[in-house]
Formats: structure tokens, C-alpha cells, sequence
């Protein structure tokens, strides 16, 4: 992956766990604000090294700020509305009844 793609892929998870932790949108707008000044204090890093560490020193609060319950959206898989009143299915009935 690129150094871009990278750094969209930490961004973005970053939002989300955020997300998870906040209780209401405005409090967690503040954490969002937190999260992009973060990461234009390291935009201008250019050496693969210290980009690196960045990547796995981000990686790792990842890991340990994870939620233990991530929120999922209701009709997502995992969801509390996933595959929540499905249509039933056409059955045809039988040809023959055995009597």
C-alpha cells in the first residue's frame, strides 16, 4: 500500500473508534478535531523510517484504545436488525399427497 493509503486507512479507523467511545456526536466532533490536528503535525514527515514508526506507533493505540463493544449499524451484519423480518420463503407445494 502507499504512504496515502495508508495514512487515509489509519485516519479513517481512527474516526471510528473515536465514534465508539463518544457518547453524543457534538462530544465527539472535539475528538475529531483532536484526531486531524494530529495528524497535520506529521504530514510533513517525508523519511520512510520515521514514517514507519508513525504507522506502527498509531497502529498500537489503535489496538489499545479499542472498544470491547463497537457499535454497529442496526442493519448491518452483527447489527440488532440484521436479517431482522426476512420475507419467507416461496415454497411450492407438494406434487403428489401420500396418504
Amino acid at each position: 500500500m502507499s504512504t496515502k493509503q495508508v495514512v487515509s486507512s489509519l485516519y479513517r479507523r481512527s474516526l471510528k473508534l473515536s465514534l465508539d467511545w463518544a457518547v453524543h456526536r457534538y462530544l465527539w466532533r472535539g475528538q475529531a478535531m483532536y484526531i486531524r490536528s494530529l495528524f497535520e503535525a506529521n504530514k510533513n514527515i517525508k523519511d520512510p523510517r520515521q514514517q514507519r514508526a508513525l504507522f506502527q506507533e498509531a497502529e498500537a493505540e489503535l489496538e489499545k484504545w479499542k472498544h470491547p463493544d463497537p457499535y454497529h449499524a442496526p442493519t448491518a451484519p452483527g447489527g440488532s436488525k440484521f436479517e431482522r423480518n426476512l420475507p419467507s420463503p416461496i415454497l411450492t407445494p407438494p406434487t403428489e399427497i401420500v396418504k
